[in-house]
């Protein structure tokens, strides 16, 4: 079994995306992922193209328990070991919110809590479904040689929640092809910035602009194809995790890893090495408390992209260079660099108090209704989260906390 992370130290800049598992076409997406395992894997296969089904019905853990302990071994590569990883996440996922927040278990199998322990130990990934294998390792081509587009996109496992959750995984699939240029400009600055070169920064920072523009654009398309009832009562339970959680305050026992049990994040997009990654390099200080849970959520990233961060970090910011050189025409292309990140995390808030504080309000009136009914099958939206993003933050306060700071990123005259 072979591990993803590249344990030499990453190079002196000009950074090489390559070093950092960084596409040049596909930035931090997985490069056309495997669909399929090797044979002897066909057990978690087979029952991760079911767990719709297997998760409405209630037959999911039952499947589970009779399913038998493989061993990972035989997997080969990085993609072999993201699929399985994707498979094994949103089947453990599945297990553990089958029966909604009030029917919650407290220990994941021997079968299932192993495999996925050495899976992840070999990825540098935490036991748990993140940004890494929702959005980044779980998309194909309907047409392998169809473009990058929605139309011809398709997830490769799902869970419940029908066409608003391809449409949430696949807008920010697209959020997450928007940002490659923003990526390699990234290097690029930080290049021109070494060598002060003030012309080919200026380049950089308006190709970075752009990018971060056009993921704000590509954010949008969440409106045409997601279902903000389907999101917060159906889909979101789902990508809730055991840290921070009250309906899982204890965490999980992961049987046969650890008598104690674990407490992980669920899925969040402060997951998404992006903006982490633009943060750094425009020099955004945020405030104590979101920074430690921004850097808390880097442990959730695969080691090479937490890695290209940490470089970024290391270096010099163009930040440093336009303040020096007082050049107005530089200082406006990196003040709409800035502008750009925090009009992005507005828009996100825009986002967030459609599909979960309005949602949360409706489903709160539901819940007052006799014919409430259980479990997240029947489409009982939880509660547990009301004030919460998925990944445990105070998500309201926190947003609004690091598009201010991001605002004050702003170089003045």
């Amino acid at each position: 079994m072979e591990g993803s992370a590249d344990t030499e130290d990453p190079p002196l800049l000009p950074l090489a995306l390559s070093r950092f598992h960084i596409s040049e076409e596909f930035g931090f997406l997985l490069p056309d992922p495997l669909t399929e395992l090797p044979a002897p894997y066909s057990p978690w296969m087979d029952i991760a193209r079911e767990l719709p089904q297997l998760i409405t019905s209630h037959q999911l853990r039952s499947r589970v328990h009779q399913m038998p302990q493989l061993s990972p071994q035989q997997l080969r590569g990085r993609e072999e070991l993201h699929l399985a990883h994707l498979v094994l996440s949103f089947i453990t996922m599945g297990y553990v919110w089958q029966e909604g927040e009030e029917g919650t278990v407290q220990v994941l199998p021997r079968n299932l809590a192993v495999p996925f322990w050495e899976v992840s130990q070999a990825l540098g990934l935490p036991p748990i479904l993140s940004h890494a294998d929702f959005v980044l390792a779980n998309w194909r081509r309907k047409d392998p040689n169809g473009p990058l587009e929605i139309e011809n996109l398709d997830t490769i496992i799902t869970l419940p929640g029908g066409e608003s959750l391809w449409g949430f995984i696949l807008v920010t699939l697209l959020v997450e092809k928007a940002a490659v240029p923003g990526i390699k400009a990234t290097t690029q600055a930080l290049g021109a910035t070494l060598q002060g070169d003030e012309e080919s920064l200026h380049r950089a920072l308006e190709e970075l602009a752009g990018a971060i523009e056009a993921m704000r654009e590509a954010l949008r398309r969440m409106h045409d194809y997601v279902d903000p009832e389907i999101f917060y009562s159906v889909i979101r339970i789902f990508l809730s995790g055991w840290k921070d959680n009250p309906a899982m305050a204890h965490g999980l026992i992961y049987e046969g890893v650890s008598p104690e049990p674990l407490a992980f994040s669920g899925g969040s997009a402060a997951q998404s090495t992006v903006l982490h990654a633009f943060d750094e390099l425009l020099g955004i200080c945020h405030r104590q408390d979101c920074a430690a849970f921004l850097c808390r959520m880097r442990e959730y990233m695969p080691p090479p992209h937490r890695a290209f961060v940490e470089q970024i970090r290391s270096a010099v910011s163009p930040r440093h260079l336009v303040l020096c050189s007082g050049d107005a025409r530089l200082r406006a292309a990196f003040n709409r660099c800035v502008s750009a990140l925090a009009e992005f995390r507005s828009y996100h808030i825009t986002i967030v108090t459609k599909y979960i504080a309005v949602a949360a309000a409706k489903a709160k009136a539901r819940r007052a209704e006799p014919s409430a009914r259980a479990g997240p099958a029947a489409g009982k939206p939880p509660s547990a989260l009301e004030d919460k993003g998925t990944g445990g933050s105070h998500i309201f306060s926190f947003l609004k906390s690091i598009r201010d700071t991001t605002r004050e990123g702003m170089i003045s005259a």
